[in-house]
């Protein structure tokens, strides 16, 4: 199975950053870098290619920086990572786009390793796709509640 690159961690790692200031205007690239750790040269190329996409827009000036070009609900982490890696299915032969028959396959049919990187790859884009950047925040929100809190614990009879 194939790992997301740091590029792809680093891309949503900064839309997560931008969802949780939309609305209030562009900010700056520093602030995100600095925010979320993410080498300021690295973050630049990195949003430049999602501006380039409509994923985000950029403003220039005193004002200027990076900002959603939609709401967090409209973007997909799915959507996201195929941006950046391609598709998501493991081989070629599984893919949705950009097929590809696989060299060694004899009946593709039959192939059992493509039958079951087809559903892998399904499965993997059912979540992705279903998963928006603000269900993320959401998620990542609830998780700080509960390591603040501790989980709530109830002594009903």
């Amino acid at each position: 199975m194939r790992t997301i690159s740091k590029k792809t961690k680093y891309a949503l790692q900064a839309l997560y950053s931008l969802s949780r200031h939309y609305g209030e205007g562009p900010i700056l690239v520093h602030s995100v870098a600095t925010e979320e750790s993410i080498p300021l040269k690295f973050l630049q190329a990195i949003l430049l290619e999602l501006r380039n996409r409509g994923v985000v827009m950029s403003k220039k000036g005193r004002a200027g920086g990076y900002e959603l070009s939609r709401p967090p609900e409209d973007i997909t982490v799915g959507s996201v990572i195929r941006m950046i890696e391609g598709p998501l299915a493991p081989l070629p032969c599984a893919r949705e786009t950009n097929y590809r028959r696989c060299d060694e396959c004899k009946d593709e049919q039959t192939c059992g390793t493509r039958i079951v990187m087809r559903r892998v790859r399904d499965a993997v884009a059912h979540i992705l796709d279903s998963t928006t950047l603000a269900d993320v925040i959401r998620e990542v929100d609830k998780a700080k509640e509960i390591e603040a809190h501790g989980p709530s614990v109830s002594f009903n009879i």
